[in-house]
């Protein structure tokens, strides 16, 4: 098998793309340096040239994911000005969609027993994702009351959670956790409950 990522200058990315790939198919702990190195096309030795080791290559495989999940979350955003409902509902979607696009790097993310705060890169990356669903909380809640408004913080972190249930449960193939209705639908039913509860949607919408 030719060496592509090393002899082509671009083993660091050739072995977080043969990570992603072990992580997909057997999970954060289902491989080691070597598996992954030998499906870069590079000797283990090699691998110590970019990474420390397995751990180094699952943060960095986060951080990417962090980075992409971020820019999704702000494409989402964005796409639904300037209505602050609209922005908040896709940034909502937006989670369940970067899961199904990129399984590995939510994996390495959420999964992988990784702190966000490994690296001040990747706690700046997670950060980055984390802010535009708050601001996207921030906008939405000043239709509420001052004396009735959550933080937006904690408004942000229960879509969140919400969004987290419904892909780890029902999105990721979980067994036994067969849904009769689509990831999708749970998911905006939900948020939608939880809008009318905060009296930012009305009973009939």
């Amino acid at each position: 098998m030719p060496k592509r990522g090393y002899h082509h200058g671009n083993l660091r990315q050739a072995l977080i793309d043969a990570t992603l790939e072990l992580i997909e198919q057997r999970g954060p702990t289902g491989f080691t340096l070597s598996e992954a190195a030998k499906r870069a096309g590079v000797t283990p030795a090699a691998v110590y040239r970019h990474f420390e080791g397995r751990e180094d290559l699952i943060a960095e495989a986060a951080h990417q994911g962090y980075d992409i999940f971020a820019d999704l979350m702000e494409f989402a955003y964005q796409s639904g000005q300037p209505s602050a409902l609209k922005a908040f509902e896709a940034t909502g979607r937006a989670y369940l969609a970067f899961a199904r696009k990129h399984p590995g790097h939510y994996i390495a993310m959420f999964e992988s027993g990784i702190s966000v705060n490994r690296t001040p890169e990747l706690a700046h990356a997670a950060n980055r994702a984390n802010a535009v669903l708050e601001r996207a909380a921030t906008d939405l809640s000043q239709h509420i009351p001052a004396d009735k408004r959550p933080p937006a913080s904690m408004f942000s972190a229960h879509i969140w959670a919400m969004s987290h249930g419904v892909v780890e449960l029902f999105a990721r193939n979980s067994p036994g956790r067969a849904s009769p209705f689509p990831p999708d639908d749970l998911l905006e039913t939900g948020i939608g409950i939880y809008l009318r509860g905060l009296g930012l949607v009305s009973p009939d919408e």
